[in-house]
């Protein structure tokens, strides 16, 4: 008996929903009318649409000034020179620093970590980062992602960058391919950001042959006991979807037909469906007000409460999209945050990798500022001399001595540090200082004076989300094989071996190149490598990729501990036999427990949208901040680039 073969038969959507009949907005959700508007709550939800959607206050396209800031101009030359501190090294604080750098300023990039920048852009690799610590991976010329792992399509300033610094990109196949189909051989399509102004801007050939392989979809949805191909879902839901407790029509439909069913009506404030069907944004004004409307009715939702409340979906249905659709950990989180995933994310979508590893991006921007990095230099204290505020207790700056000043401690061990004399101080002093470590982080260090109410409270209260990746190490890409290959290949390690495994199982080879399977197991979203490393025969297995409270599971493990529960629960899926390759090497990454960032990326629990974001962005006197947790890009490369351009601009512009 499955799990949840305790939910009834009456599982089903509203009817309206399941027929696909559109329900306008503030319509067929709610008998009563809707109360009046309050003003300032609706002028702030008016102000938070054009800083998501980055319209300016003249509205222009903020992103275009972005692209050409980042990628074709630069800053203007200052004539006004400042000290400036950058607190971190990851991907927003290298962009920043570098920015400024060569508009002229003096800058200093102070980083916590020994031995290692990006922050929670992280690859395990063998590199000089990791010099004198044991390898990784038994083949030293493999490699798998901590953290960041995929660049999509509608990220313009992320792949634009990529390319300026010449590093190669390639698809990161989200979905499986057929092996044989597209042309990846030729060069890439250009990088194409078209505005809601009417401009285009473009970056890369005019022409390619370039055409992406086709989907496969053979990797596996493995639930309530059923294991069934991604593809043979897409046409017949049913052999998963009754393990749910589903019936009737809700049988016929995917979890993700169902989830957008249900989006749908949410998707009408600010997008209509064009002839082809495709979803197209409604005028500027309308666009925006659209937006606003929805951060007024609904940020106050968590996803579960709009499915069930709003979108009156039954407890079986919103177990089957939680569980398909990576929602189920975050079901209790903000509606808006797992909405705007969504609906901002194109399912046609296309995904990218850097080849060698996502850290060959800020390795790639090092040269540019290396002589400005300081490494491990925690920040414990910082001091600033703003004359809006109380500054009695400042002893240190003033306004005719340094504006900034923070001091900082060297450390041994914790995440990636390695070096020695703990507790070595360091004081550094600026015009202006950049703060780009996550809020979790800053909660820990010492104010002076204290920063507005709005920002103490969001750095004390701001979500922050746990994410945990267990990576095994295989000799052989067996999740490619055919049948025959597995005959093959277990007996050359010793004779009777395919046999002896099909004695105690019939598993079925896999034959897929790329994607990834879902599992209602602990290790919930499993990824193969898209791609070889050249000269190896193995490759290494995002054995599993979890969220929130999922991820919480693990964290609650050791290390050695998460690499045998996470094989267990590979061979629940794809057999016993794949241990045969294992090769004893499992790194694994828990972004809760990493102290220099503590959780994975920022996530709004209801209402903290509204309540937090407006003071989030906010200067602090002479302090700035930038990271993806300080856009509406959370866990995104794209939302650090555009917080670190708005910081350097910011700052550059300072008289």
């Amino acid at each position: 008996m499955g799990r949840r073969s305790f939910l009834t038969a009456t599982a089903g959507v509203t009817a309206a929903a399941v027929a696909g009949v559109g329900v306008r907005p503030g319509q067929g959700w709610a008998a009563s009318p809707a109360p009046a508007r309050d003003p300032q709550r609706w002028e702030e939800c008016l102000r938070l649409a054009r800083e998501l959607l980055l319209v300016g206050p003249r509205g222009e396209d903020l992103k275009l000034e972005y692209l050409k800031v980042l990628i074709d101009e630069g800053l203007t030359k200052t004539t006004r020179p400042k000290k400036v501190l950058v607190v971190g090294a990851g991907i927003s604080g290298l962009v920043t620093g570098m920015l400024l750098k060569q508009a002229g300023h003096h800058v200093t990039i102070i980083e916590a970590n020994a031995n290692r920048i990006g922050g929670r852009i992280k690859t395990f690799r063998k590199g000089p980062e990791w010099t004198g610590r044991p390898p990784f991976f038994a083949d030293h010329q493999q490699y798998a992602e901590a953290g960041a792992m995929r660049l999509p399509d509608f990220h313009p300033l992320a792949l634009a960058l990529v390319d300026k610094l010449g590093l190669k990109r390639r698809l990161f196949y989200n979905v499986d391919i057929k092996p044989g189909t597209g042309n990846e051989k030729a060069p890439v399509p250009p990088v194409v950001y078209r505005s809601f102004t009417g401009a285009e801007w473009r970056r890369g050939p005019q022409h390619t042959d370039f055409r992406p392989p086709t989907a496969a979809s053979r990797t596996w949805i493995h639930t309530n006991g059923s294991k069934v191909r991604r593809a043979d879902y897409a046409t017949r839901p049913s052999d998963i979807n009754s393990g749910f407790g589903l019936s009737g029509n809700d049988l016929a439909l995917t979890a993700g037909r169902l989830l957008d069913t249900a989006l749908d009506p949410v998707r009408d404030y600010f997008s209509v469906r064009s002839a082809n069907g495709e979803r197209v944004n409604k005028p500027v004004p309308e666009w925006i007000e659209g937006w606003a409307r929805v951060l007024y009715d609904f940020d106050g939702y968590s996803m579960e409460r709009f499915l069930t409340e709003q979108a009156k979906l039954s407890t079986g249905v919103v177990d089957l999209i939680g569980t398909l659709e990576n929602l189920t950990s975050r079901l209790p989180l903000s509606f808006i945050h797992s909405f705007l995933t969504r609906s901002l994310v194109s399912a046609s979508a296309t995904y990218w990798e850097i080849e060698g590893g996502t850290a060959n991006l800020p390795y790639a921007l090092l040269p540019l500022v290396k002589n400005e990095v300081r490494m491990n230099r925690r920040m414990t204290r910082l001091e600033y001399w703003d004359p809006r505020r109380d500054c009695s207790g400042c002893a240190h700056v003033g306004a005719n001595g340094p504006k900034v000043w923070i001091e900082t401690v060297s450390e041994t061990g914790g995440d990636d540090a390695s070096s020695g004399k703990p507790g070595e101080r360091e004081v550094f002093t600026g015009d202006v200082a950049i703060i780009t470590v996550p809020f979790p982080v800053l909660r820990h260090v010492e104010v002076t004076p204290g920063f507005s109410y709005g920002k103490r409270r969001a750095v004390a209260e701001l979500h922050y989300d746990s994410a945990t990746k267990v990576l095994l190490e295989f000799n052989r890409r067996w999740w490619e094989f055919t049948e025959q290959d597995w005959h093959r290949e277990l007996n050359a390690i010793k004779p009777g071996l395919y046999e002896h495994y099909r004695s105690q199982e019939k598993a079925e080879a896999t034959g897929t190149v790329g994607g990834g399977s879902v599992t209602d197991g602990p290790n919930r979203f499993l990824y193969f490598p898209s791609h070889p490393v050249q000269g190896s025969r193995g490759g290494v297995v995002l054995a599993s990729y979890s969220w929130a409270d999922d991820a919480n599971r693990w964290d609650s493990l050791d290390d050695a501990d998460r690499s045998a529960s996470a094989m267990r629960g590979l061979q629940a899926v794809y057999g016993r036999r794949v241990e045969a390759f294992f090769t004893g090497h499992a790194p694994t990454q828990s972004w809760l427990r990493n102290r220099y960032a503590g959780g994975e990326a920022a996530v709004f629990t209801p209402r903290q949208l509204t309540e937090l974001q407006s003071s989030i962005p906010t200067p602090e006197g002479p302090v700035f901040f930038a990271g993806d947790h300080i856009s509406l890009k959370h866990a995104w490369i794209e939302g650090s680039l555009e917080t670190a351009v708005r910081a350097a601009l910011d700052v550059n512009n300072l008289t």
